[in-house]
């Protein structure tokens, strides 16, 4: 059983190493700057008694997420790390400017150098949550929440893809691309199929979606078709082809490119960009599905969408039924500060920066990583 079961059950309070697997070079400081390292050295020769609070915040509005990922760093990579009295918010709080999300109390060399790796954790799962988050609640301006599919595998190195389908899920992304997106919170990938697939098939989308539901029989068939750069007449192909049996079709068009249904009706262009996935395409593509009985057909659109891209279709009621978006949910727009607060108990900190008691922290037990 996955811990996040476990967590969702409410047998632990928080996600553990046996989760998140971390480089044991962690705790030798290779991802720590050096002047950490060189201040933990410092501090043990001539500031042994030291005991400090480090406390952390950011600068917006966002949905948090890492803090069981940093707890479990702390705990795991700490020395006598059930020493240290740390206070956190949760993965899924809504947080806000300024707000201290984190404070650790011990002494410094046990902990400090962790700093910039804790900076770093909070940040990029912060961001995605956060960045997905304002995805999903502009997929449901017009009034239906529409889901979004996580499809962020080809916009970062595959190392990632862990933390961040975990982080998509914490902003309320209930789909995923691969399986490693899932790894930490217990699903599995989806998607249908690639270009490539109809390329093998020489660009006959029917021929692809017969082959993928022969060797796929219990998935839902989903047909991609914008291969030929004529979504309305591909769309329909498969539609009569396969009737009630596909579930849904995915625009995938390229922003470089007019769909063949524009060039077949260029009476209509003039008052709108016809590139791309645009608002008029999928309009058309609906009255086209529905007019010959094929109203059960979901619209999936995917390609350069943002949240502004989706509320902008949203606000004009677009027909869509399914986001998919990826690279612009890892953009890292939410940066952690640490900061030295309290030294034995009194207020010292660099000009600008004090203690900020928080009470919506909550006390962590320290609870032993594998």
């Amino acid at each position: 059983m996955k811990e996040i079961e476990l967590k969702l059950n409410g047998e632990i309070s928080r996600l553990t190493n046996k989760t998140f697997k971390f480089d044991e070079r962690v705790g030798e400081g290779w991802f720590s700057a050096v002047y950490f390292l060189k201040t933990k050295e410092i501090v043990e020769h001539h500031l042994p008694d030291n005991h400090v609070t480090m406390q952390f915040f950011q600068k917006n509005h966002g949905v948090l997420c890492g803090t069981d990922e940093t707890i479990a760093l702390i705990h795991t990579f700490a020395e006598q790390p059930q020493e240290l009295e740390i206070y956190s918010l949760k993965d899924g709080d809504k947080i806000s400017p300024f707000e201290t999300v984190l404070t650790v109390t011990g002494s410094y060399q046990s902990f400090g150098y962790l700093e910039g790796i804790i900076d770093g954790i909070l940040a990029r799962r912060t961001s995605v949550a956060t960045n997905v988050y304002n995805v999903v609640k502009a997929a449901r301006y017009s009034g239906k929440q529409k889901p979004i599919i996580f499809m962020g595998d080809r916009d970062d190195h595959y190392t990632q893809q862990a933390g961040d389908g975990y982080a998509a899920s914490i902003g309320g992304s209930t789909a995923q691309a691969t399986h490693a997106m899932n790894e930490w919170w217990g699903k599995e990938g989806m998607g249908t199929m690639p270009h490539a697939l109809i390329q093998m098939f020489r660009g006959d989308v029917v021929a692809a979606s017969r082959a993928y539901q022969a060797q796929f029989p219990e998935d839902q068939l989903m047909a991609l078709v914008d291969y030929n750069n004529d979504v309305i007449t591909d769309s329909l192909k498969v539609a009569r082809e396969f009737g009630e049996e596909l579930k849904g079709v995915r625009l995938d068009t390229s922003r470089a490119l007019v769909d063949k249904y524009f060039l077949r009706n260029q009476h209509l262009m003039g008052t709108f960009d016809p590139r791309g996935v645009n608002p008029e395409l999928v309009f058309a593509l609906r009255r086209a599905l529905d007019k010959e009985g094929f109203k059960h057909v979901k619209i999936v659109v995917s390609g350069g969408f943002t949240e502004e891209r989706i509320r902008s279709f949203e606000e004009k009621k677009v027909p869509v039924d399914m986001y998919g978006v990826g690279g612009s949910l890892l953009k890292i727009g939410m940066g952690f500060t640490g900061d030295n607060v309290l030294v034995n108990g009194e207020p010292e900190a660099k000009e600008g920066r004090r203690y900020k008691p928080n009470p919506r922290l909550e006390y962590v037990e320290y609870v032993e990583q594998n």
